[in-house]
This record gives C-alpha cells, sequence and structure tokens, in this order.
C-alpha cells in the first residue's frame, strides 16, 4: 500500500479496523504491539487520508472506510493535486517562451545565429512562406485571436494547400469562439478535409507556428502579432515551445466533435478559463482577446459567473471561487 502513501504502520492498523471494526485505542495497541505515539501518528495518517472515521456509536473507536470508495477518494485527491501542477508546469513553459521573447526585443536584428527579428506582417508572411518550403514532417501552430481575417486565410490558403499535398502532419489549435464563426469554421473544415488536424480550446497563451520541431515564430507583441515577430531556433527554446504546444493539443477538442459538456461545478470550458483570467485581475478586454470574444460578451460571461457564486464584487467572487476549490488560492 505504499502506493497510497502508507508505510507498514498505517497499513497494520488499517488491515486491522478492516477486520475488526470500531476498535478502540487500547484494543489496537495490544494487538498491534503499538506505542501510543506510533500509533496515533498511524490514525491521524489514515485520517488525512480519508481512509478512517470516527465511530458514531463509540466516539473513541474507529472504522475504516470501505477500501473502494477511500481509495477512489485518494485517486481523485491525487488527480486534481496532478492537475494544478501540470496548470504550473504550463505557466512556467510559457513564461520561458516569454522570457525568450522579450531578451530578444531589445537585441539587434541577426546578433545570434538563434533568433531573428521580423518588423512587419509582410516580413512575416514573406519569411513563412520561405521556411516553409523546407518543411518536411510537421506544422503545428496555436491560433489565439479567435476568428480569422479574411485577408489571413486567404494568404493562408495556398500555403496549406501545398503543404497537405507534400503529406505534411498539420495541427492547429484555434479558440472554442472559432465554432461560432461560419468563415473560420468552413476554413478549418476544408483544412481537415485535406488531412490537416484542427482542435479547440478556450484560451491559448501564444500565438506560435513550430516547423519540424527545428524552428519557431513567435509574435513580439501579443495584442498585435502583425508588428513583428521572432523566429527562434534554438534547441533549448525549441524543446519548450514543443511541450507547450503537445499540452495544449492533449486538452484541446477536435473540432467536428461537441464541444466538454460543463464540469462538476457547473461550468463551460469557456467560463471556467473566464474565471481564471478575470482572477488574475485582467481587464473584460483583455479576457475577451484571450477568449476571442467580444468585449460584450467577456463582460456578460463575469456577470454569470458573479451570479452563480451569488458575489456582488468580481473581488467577492473570486474569494468565493476560492473558498469552493474552483480556483487554487495562488491563481
Amino acid at each position: 500500500m505504499a502506493a497510497l502513501g502508507l508505510d507498514r504502520t498505517c497499513e497494520s492498523v488499517y488491515r486491522a479496523l478492516l477486520a475488526r471494526p470500531r476498535s478502540g485505542l487500547g484494543e489496537l495497541r495490544r494487538e498491534l504491539g503499538l506505542s501510543d505515539a506510533d500509533l496515533r501518528g498511524a490514525l491521524d495518517k489514515l485520517s488525512e487520508l480519508a481512509l478512517i472515521r470516527t465511530s458514531s456509536e463509540a466516539p473513541h473507536s474507529f472504522r475504516a472506510v470501505d477500501p473502494e470508495i477511500g481509495v477512489q477518494a485518494l485517486i481523485a485527491r491525487q488527480q486534481e493535486r496532478l492537475a494544478t501542477e501540470q496548470q504550473r508546469i504550463e505557466q512556467l513553459r510559457l513564461a520561458a517562451a516569454h522570457l525568450t521573447a522579450e531578451f530578444s526585443l531589445a537585441r539587434p536584428r541577426h546578433l545570434t545565429e538563434e533568433v531573428e527579428r521580423l518588423d512587419s506582417i509582410e516580413e512575416i508572411r514573406d519569411r513563412i512562406s520561405i521556411l516553409v518550403k523546407d518543411v518536411a514532417s510537421d506544422v503545428m501552430t496555436l491560433a489565439p485571436d479567435g476568428a480569422q481575417t479574411t485577408e489571413n486565410m486567404e494568404a493562408a490558403h495556398p500555403q496549406d494547400l501545398e503543404l497537405l499535398g507534400r503529406g505534411v502532419r498539420m495541427r492547429t489549435v484555434y479558440l472554442d469562439s472559432v465554432r461560432n464563426s461560419p468563415a473560420t469554421n468552413a476554413y478549418a473544415k476544408w483544412l481537415t478535409g485535406l488531412g490537416g488536424e484542427v482542435r479547440t480550446a478556450p484560451s491559448l497563451p501564444i500565438r506560435l507556428m513550430i516547423l519540424d520541431h527545428r524552428t519557431a515564430i513567435v509574435p513580439t507583441d501579443e495584442e498585435d502579432s502583425g508588428a513583428g515577430a521572432l523566429v527562434l531556433t534554438g534547441s533549448g527554446t525549441l524543446t519548450a515551445l514543443s511541450a507547450l504546444f503537445e499540452t495544449l493539443w492533449e486538452n484541446a477538442v477536435p473540432l467536428g466533435t461537441a464541444a466538454r459538456d460543463r464540469n462538476e461545478r457547473g461550468l463551460t470550458p469557456q467560463e471556467a478559463e473566464a474565471l481564471r483570467l478575470l482572477s488574475r485581475g485582467l481587464t473584460d478586454e483583455v479576457v475577451a482577446k484571450r477568449l476571442g470574444v467580444s468585449p460584450r460578451t467577456a463582460r456578460r460571461i463575469a456577470a454569470d459567473l458573479m451570479e452563480l457564486l451569488g458575489a456582488r464584487s468580481r473581488f467577492q467572487a473570486g474569494c468565493r471561487a476560492v473558498a469552493r476549490g474552483w480556483l487554487d488560492g495562488d491563481e
């Protein structure tokens, strides 16, 4: 039972309680030959793991929780801890990517072989058109701007057609909000019809394109991706960005299938993400951009969350969300 975090003492106490429910301290101490301190320590550990409870009939005796129920509760708590840890890892990866970009912004162009700076949307498109000619296997893209512009889709159309025709694997993650954009939805379905893979997520941290796991393109300005970009080829940076993409891809939902249902708290993925973003003090405008919706829609989502939490202010909503376990206290 070491996998459950139980040492031999805890295991022996738990098995004794399974065999003889409602055993008291004295009985357990005599049967197992444990000191009072060791026995109490084991009981405290088992209580913390919700594997035993005090008996309602005899307050000084204990009973073991059904192993199936107890273990399922342990698994649920462990999964929650892993999910929290995974979220922190993703935040670290994102922070590393942003730091790389910020560090490079102040550097002269072509200062190193691993960073190249592009200063306009025309330069970005021209550089991409050159880079994709050498792509052999993979193109991975995060597209966080919501509904795509007609200009962007027209510019990407021949390039995507050529890549898919060569058998290149194309994976793209859009925002969930594109499911409500007929034009973007139609383009995404056109991609999948030719063999491309498209998924959606509630929000995306950055705009990103990775070619063959060797070259990455990230914007220099989060608010205006056409203002400039960095072409990155450093192996460490590419490893981190590729891992970030794979994590987001794994959690995204394939286009053409229904979006995820509400979670156990009654929140849609978009509402859960909005709550997380709002808890960080972001404005409605920034939240709207992250979700790919209008500021008006972002304000409506915030109002719905406040009503659900029975809160009169956003601060109160944040406090109640933490108290209910909807948010980590570090958010």
